[in-house]
């Protein structure tokens, strides 16, 4: 088998997952492990990049809900409304998206700058749900591009991402419904349009792609969003005024994290593929029970990471982790053997939960990678 370059600087990054300096504690989700869903068709025929969403294979599309902040129902509804939907066919995968905007704002041309200082839109995808590695891509209203490869969460060690990389083949099509940077005009929005092509996303897609139907990939969607002020005729984000800081801006996604962190890929939401074209037919969503297993190691390794922040050390024991006080309701998981087994080193673990029937091995490590194996380890 041949790995293209792609791969093996993922294989040769290290799997030791430090803690960031100074931390005392380790950040963990504040709201239920309920990722949403979509059922993603196919598409008719060829799909026009032409920001129409409402013609062809689209307007058989179903639209996401709208977004919500990306701590859920912590905060407030966003002030505009943002969607999404989805289609796919051999070739590539198809975003198209949504946004609501009533002051049109971008500024940056170059491809590969850090787009999320204007508003826009973001999309990010695990293709192995395994929360390595992973893509994002942001666009913003002139339709610059930032693409970027993660080898793994930026919690995990890997403090930088792969920014030389590029979608080679990607097609982005932006519409806009108003005049781009004038404040003297209200805006009624926005519209993205994006097909990944899957020669590109296969490379980390350890199943390959395009996928088959009935596959499940992780998927999320970002806008942000700046509080803007008009300064000389034109928009300026806004600072506070006794600090001469820029105000936060607002993060929206689709399905929310419970922190405010986009890389928590495990919060992501689930991109079924159906084999159906769009329109002719309906595919419900099948909740795989692996996933259970899953959010249990999950919890013991937002555990684990805590624990090493007091001690420096990892532990065999759930009952030292102090899941609870992290907020986190650590329970028995249907058809799989109870508790989870912990194995330590003194800077590495890997904790495993094993299925009751079959030969099934869910494992996560301290990189917060998942995988599953058979009782023969393959």
């Amino acid at each position: 088998m041949k790995y293209s370059a792609v791969i093996l600087l993922i294989l040769f990054s290290t799997i030791y997952a430090q803690v960031p300096s100074g931390q005392t504690s380790f950040p963990v989700p504040k709201i239920p492990f309920s990722p949403k869903h979509y059922v993603c068709y196919r598409a008719s025929g060829p799909v026009m990049m032409d920001d129409n969403l409402n013609e062809g294979s689209w307007k058989y599309a179903a639209w996401t809900d709208y977004f919500v902040d990306i701590q859920g129902d912590l905060k407030p509804n966003p002030r505009y409304k943002t969607r999404v939907k989805m289609l796919w066919d051999n070739k590539y995968l198809y975003v198209g998206a949504e946004l609501q905007e009533p002051h049109l704002w971008a500024t940056l041309r170059q491809r590969d700058t850090v787009i999320f200082d204007n508003n826009d839109f973001e999309v990010f995808i695990d293709p192995n749900g395994s929360t390595q590695p992973y893509y994002e891509t942001e666009i913003n209203a002139l339709g610059t591009v930032w693409d970027l490869l993660l080898r793994e969460p930026y919690r995990d060690g890997d403090k930088v991402a792969v920014n030389a990389w590029d979608i080679t083949g990607l097609k982005v099509a932006v519409k806009l419904h108003g005049k781009l940077d004038d404040p003297a005009e209200t805006d009624t929005g926005w519209t993205v349009e994006v097909a990944f092509p899957w020669s590109v996303l296969g490379q980390c897609a350890f199943k390959g792609a395009p996928p088959k139907p009935g596959s499940q990939w992780r998927i999320n969607f970002s806008r942000v969003e700046w509080h803007l002020i008009v300064k000389d005729g034109a928009y300026r984000r806004e600072r506070d005024r006794s600090t001469g800081q820029l105000l936060p801006e607002d993060n929206w996604v689709w399905s929310p994290q419970g922190i405010i962190d986009m890389h928590y890929p495990e919060m992501w939401g689930f991109l079924q593929f159906s084999g159906k074209i769009a329109g002719q037919g309906h595919d419900a969503f099948k909740w795989n029970p692996v996933e259970n297993a899953k959010w249990a190691l999950r919890e013991i390794y937002y555990g684990e990471r805590n624990y090493y922040t007091k001690h420096h050390s990892f532990t065999r024991s759930i009952g030292k982790l102090d899941l609870q006080m992290l907020g986190l309701n650590l329970q028995k998981v249907d058809g799989y053997s109870w508790p989870p087994e912990i194995f330590i080193t003194p800077d590495m673990f890997e904790a495993t939960i094993s299925a009751n029937a079959g030969n099934q091995i869910v494992h996560i490590r301290q990189d917060g990678m998942t995988w599953i194996t058979n009782s023969n380890g393959r």
